[in-house]
């Protein structure tokens, strides 16, 4: 077995059980340390078949938005995050241990691909020979699977939305504008005529 089936081998099994890990850790930080680990394999997946732009798209934009995630969680799940601060000895064993993962995996493709993969020049870089990874992908996404792109456009901004709606809180004591009522006011509802006789003024 070559050394670039052995890196393949390893980050599809870690990728596989750190993305059931994602969905059956009940500590959201032991979560998102399991998709740091999940985004950093898959990524590793794509440099072994020479798509390191897609890599480092995984890495920039996943990776990046992990943060986010992490407040939307906490927004969500109403998490107490001082109590999440204050035991944070106990996420040191597992941080260290996925850290040490992905230093082995980092030098694992390194050795692969220096041997046989992306950096060595021995593989197609694009399945056009005349053009490079990034123009590739943009052709394919928006000539054959632009309904698709599209969809997934759509599919996003609906999860955005719904985020938003789930984690907005009325508070009662907040003083907010009323647009569709100051719009829709009429005259009859601003202004009370009351009769006053003379000299006597008025009374509430």
């Amino acid at each position: 077995m070559t050394l670039m089936a052995i890196a393949f081998y390893l980050m599809s099994a870690v990728t596989c059980i750190s993305g059931l890990l994602v969905v059956t850790a009940r500590n959201p930080v032991h979560s998102v340390l399991y998709l740091i680990l999940a985004f950093f394999s898959a990524a590793g997946l794509f440099v072994l078949i020479g798509a390191e732009f897609l890599a480092m798209l995984l890495i920039v934009v996943y990776v990046g938005a992990v943060a986010v995630l992490f407040l939307f969680v906490v927004m969500m799940l109403d998490v107490d995050f001082s109590k999440l601060r204050q035991g944070f000895a106990n996420y040191l064993a597992p941080g260290a241990v996925i850290a040490l993962v992905l230093m082995g995996e980092l030098i694992l493709i390194a050795l692969a691909i220096s041997q046989r993969g992306a950096a060595s020049g021995k593989m197609p870089m694009a399945s056009r020979p005349d053009a490079t990874n990034i123009q590739t992908i943009g052709f394919e996404l928006y000539t054959t699977y632009a309904f698709v792109f599209e969809a997934a456009g759509f599919v996003l901004l609906v999860a955005m939305i719904g985020a938003i709606v789930l984690t907005l809180r009325h508070r009662t004591y907040v003083k907010r504008q009323d647009i569709f009522k100051q719009v829709t006011r009429r005259r009859k509802d601003a202004v009370a005529v009351v009769p006053a006789k003379s000299g006597e003024g008025i009374q509430e």
